[in-house]
């Protein structure tokens, strides 16, 4: 690799992270806000907040990697190209296929980074999160305790404390079950404890009172008690998965266990292919919006007013190949055999920046070239 190749190729990595991280953060504030709200609204402690955040930053940068690469060389194509210095290459008889090799091996390196992610990292950033997420659910005492608000762990269920001292009593607790709808129960206590016991969490309530009231005879019955046990496992509905995500099932068993898989878990054959060669065609996608980035900008000459057009229509291209991309899934999803198919938006994108750089070699005459008349007295 040239001097030059390896300087390219550097300015193309360096805004590629950069753009990376400006788009990552800013799905990540998106996703992170909504995360916030329902993981401390439970009661959950910031550290859950920052592993939750983690764990789904591989899929964030899944989404963003490929517009970070086409960021990066459109942009750094155009700065090569507005401080001339691609026409002082073209100067000295280096043609476009030759200019391309850096934006050929980034789309590589592009691709591996990608491939990374969808064979090793997501699957396994899925898999803990759904782990974590189950725990989570399972953990009421999390959940509950929360000072001055009122909380709706269930339909038709509202619970209330007022202070939660060191030692983890519970001060002026309301506890309102409104599930049956025959008979509403309201149950108050000076102090309550949780207690669990092999997967089961009780609240005791101490010097309270017991309200039950029967909407269709509108009898309100009251009781005083010295202390009061209540299990509360029941209030939140805990769904039990019994198959996994098939986002989370590792590639090689994709690979060699796809029957299995489909007897055992439900997935139909297309799902399994689809979801299998989409980790595959994500990431040979990288080298084709490199090189469309790259091709399209060489397509235009030198102008005072940049090249956003060229830029444009490059953007149009990323577009159409993401939309291809969406369409293309129903049919291997119908018939496992078509997964050929997925690898269609990444062939024609390779298909049409080899085009370009054709035209940008040798640019196509709209007119023909008028003859030159013969000199006079030229036999």
């Amino acid at each position: 690799m040239s001097r030059y190749d390896r300087y390219v190729l550097s300015q193309y990595l360096l805004f590629f992270g950069f753009f990376a991280l400006i788009l990552v953060a800013v799905f990540w504030i998106n996703r992170a806000v909504v995360l916030f709200d329902r993981l401390i609204g439970d009661g959950q402690s910031a550290m859950v907040f920052l592993e939750f955040s983690a764990l789904t930053l591989p899929n964030l940068i899944r989404m963003v990697l490929p517009m970070a690469a086409f960021a990066a060389t459109v942009y750094v194509t155009n700065r090569l190209n507005s401080e001339s210095e691609l026409t002082v290459m073209q100067a000295t008889g280096t043609g476009p296929w030759r200019l391309a090799r850096p934006a050929l091996v980034f789309g590589l390196i592009a691709m591996l980074m990608m491939s990374v992610l969808t064979h090793v990292l997501l699957p396994a950033s899925i898999k803990q999160l759904a782990q974590r997420e189950v725990e989570i659910a399972r953990n009421l005492t999390a959940r509950l305790l929360t000072e001055g608000s009122f909380l709706h762990p269930s339909p038709g269920v509202t619970f209330y404390i007022r202070q939660i001292d060191p030692d983890g009593t519970l001060n002026d607790v309301f506890l309102s079950d409104r599930r049956d709808p025959t008979v509403n129960a309201t149950y108050t206590g000076t102090r309550a404890f949780l207690v669990r016991d092999e997967g089961r969490t009780d609240l005791i309530m101490v010097d309270g009172m017991a309200q039950r009231l029967n909407t269709e005879t509108q009898e309100l019955s009251t009781t005083l008690f010295a202390d009061f046990t209540y299990d509360i496992s029941k209030l939140i509905k805990i769904e039990d998965r019994t198959t996994r995500s098939i986002r989370a099932i590792s590639t090689p068993d994709l690979m060699t266990q796809a029957s299995e898989i489909t007897e055992n878990e439900g997935f139909t054959p297309g799902q399994l292919a689809e979801e299998l060669h989409l980790r595959f065609s994500r990431a040979t996608v990288c080298i084709a919006v490199a090189l469309i980035g790259y091709s399209t900008l060489m397509l235009g000459s030198f102008s005072r007013f940049g090249v956003w057009r060229q830029a444009l229509f490059a953007f149009l291209l990323l577009i159409l190949l993401e939309a291809m991309r969406g369409v293309i899934s129903d049919p291997v999803l119908e018939n496992a055999s078509m997964w050929p198919l997925l690898y269609l938006p990444t062939l024609l994108g390779i298909a049409i920046s080899a085009l370009f750089l054709r035209f940008a070699g040798r640019p196509l005459r709209l007119r023909p070239r008028p003859k030159t008349p013969p000199l006079e007295g030229a036999t």
